[in-house]
Parts: structure tokens; C-alpha cells; sequence
């Protein structure tokens, strides 16, 4: 889901109109709701702290407000080949079913595995009727390390990522 379109998500599950959160972003008057428009339409991007203040409102991180592009097939293929890449993901045929997976090896492997033992805990506990989906979606909109002492996963953005290999690059040149 892009992100004027979780914006949009989160206000509506929150049952607030744009005008509402506007002007709890402090926008005045009619400005409220017009700049929120053009943030769920993507017309303009907020910035960070408002995102924060947005995520606040909507009771979830800011980490679920901000997601990769999944509104097509092709961002989503995407998506997961970066899965792929990165934790080591894998595509699978299980039973005639096509599933994503872990890889069977490494630091990244047995990470991604807890976390994804966390995750169909929650899941079934709804399918069994011990939390509502309600109490689901507030643990997954807000789901942070914090809610696996041990396990720290840490992705740094891209932009990061570079910036630090330019500048390892160049110390190596200086050295």
C-alpha cells in the first residue's frame, strides 16, 4: 500500500476526517483538510516529525505508515526480491503451495525465523479467539524490537548505506 494510501488507511480506521487530523496537526482553517488530501494523494510528502505526530494520532509506528510500494504487482515483485536480498528470503514450493521462507542458514535466518514465530502466534491467537482482530492490528501497527528482548534487526536505508561506503571509500584513499 503507498503511502497517501495508508495515511488514508489509519485516518479512516481511526474513524477521523481529514479535516480533524488536520487541525490536530495544526493546520488552521480550511488549509486542514486540503493538506491532507494532498498527503493521502501524494500531491506533497510530509515531513518527519509530522509523520511522527500522524503515527501518534493514529496509534501505530511510524514504521507502518511508511512501507514499501505494494500498490502493483510490479513493486511488490519488487518488494520481495529485495526480501530476497536482504534477509535472504527464499521462494519455495511446499505441498503445492508457493511460499516465501527464510533461508536455512545464518545470523539473518534464525532472526527473520523468531520473527516470524512471533507473528503466527498473534495470528493465532486470533484465529482462536484469545485476542480480536482489533488487539492484532494494534500489536502489528506497532510491533517494534522491543517486543523480542534478544533480537535486534536493524535496516539501514539506502541512502545511509551509501553515504557510509563513500566514506569508507574515501578514508581508504586517504590513508
Amino acid at each position: 500500500m503507498a503511502f497517501g494510501k495508508r495515511l488514508r488507511f489509519f485516518r479512516t480506521r481511526k474513524g477521523l476526517t481529514q479535516k480533524q487530523v488536520g487541525e490536530a496537526a495544526g493546520f488552521k482553517g480550511n488549509t486542514s483538510e486540503v493538506r491532507m488530501a494532498q498527503y493521502e494523494t501524494e500531491a506533497r510528502t510530509p515531513k518527519e516529525p509530522l509523520i511522527r505526530q500522524l503515527s501518534e494520532m493514529y496509534g501505530v509506528s511510524p514504521r507502518a505508515i511508511k512501507v514499501p510500494d505494494i500498490d502493483s504487482e510490479l513493486g511488490l515483485m519488487h518488494t520481495l526480491f529485495a526480501l530476497e536480498d536482504m534477509y535472504g528470503f527464499r521462494i519455495a514450493n511446499i505441498d503445492g503451495a508457493l511460499c516465501l521462507r527464510p533461508a536455512n542458514t545464518g545470523s539473518v535466518s534464525i532472526t527473520m525465523f523468531d520473527l516470524f514465530s512471533k507473528w503466527y502466534e498473534q495470528a493465532e491467537k486470533v484465529h482462536k479467539g484469545e485476542i480480536t482482530k482489533e488487539e492484532y492490528d494494534t500489536w502489528r501497527y506497532n510491533f517494534s524490537e522491543a517486543d523480542l528482548p534478544g533480537i535486534h534487526v536493524k535496516v539501514t536505508p539506502s541512502q545511509e548505506l551509501s553515504d557510509a561506503l563513500i566514506r569508507m571509500s574515501k578514508e581508504k584513499g586517504e590513508d
